[in-house]
């Protein structure tokens, strides 16, 4: 596999069949770490405290285009700062039609080594268990 793309633990971390850890590489361990950026809220890494992203502030947020807008931003910012490897393309939140408290962000991203497009669809839930 492309091995200049890295390589690193799988997401999440794993034990295999012979006792050791599960690995990624390539442009799965790009994808597996645009998911950990975004899954990580601001201020919960000790040692790092600005790692992730600020979409996490909007939990509870009223579901409005101005709360898309703003998490768009918070999206488009966390990676570019914190995935160097890709160049992000195009970044939307949509609301998902049979859960109006779930937003679908959208990002389609594009590696630089290899100028290799690819998307990812992560569900943030502004408001969890609301019916």
């Amino acid at each position: 596999m492309a091995e200049f793309l890295g390589t690193g633990w799988r997401f999440p971390i794993r034990v295999n069949g012979r006792g050791g850890l599960d690995w990624s590489s390539g442009e799965t361990a790009i994808a597996e770490a645009v998911w950990i950026i975004l899954s990580t809220p601001r201020r919960s890494r000790i040692m790092e405290p600005e790692f992730g992203c600020g979409i996490h502030d909007y939990v509870f947020a009223p579901n409005t285009a101005a709360t898309r807008a703003g998490i768009e931003t918070e999206v488009q910012t966390a990676l570019i700062r914190w995935e160097p490897r890709i160049d992000v393309l195009r970044v939307a939140a949509t609301e998902h039609t049979d859960a109006p408290n779930t937003l679908l962000v959208e990002v389609d991203y594009r590696i630089r080594a290899n100028n290799a497009a690819r998307n990812i669809v992560y569900p943030f839930y502004i408001n969890e268990g609301a019916t």
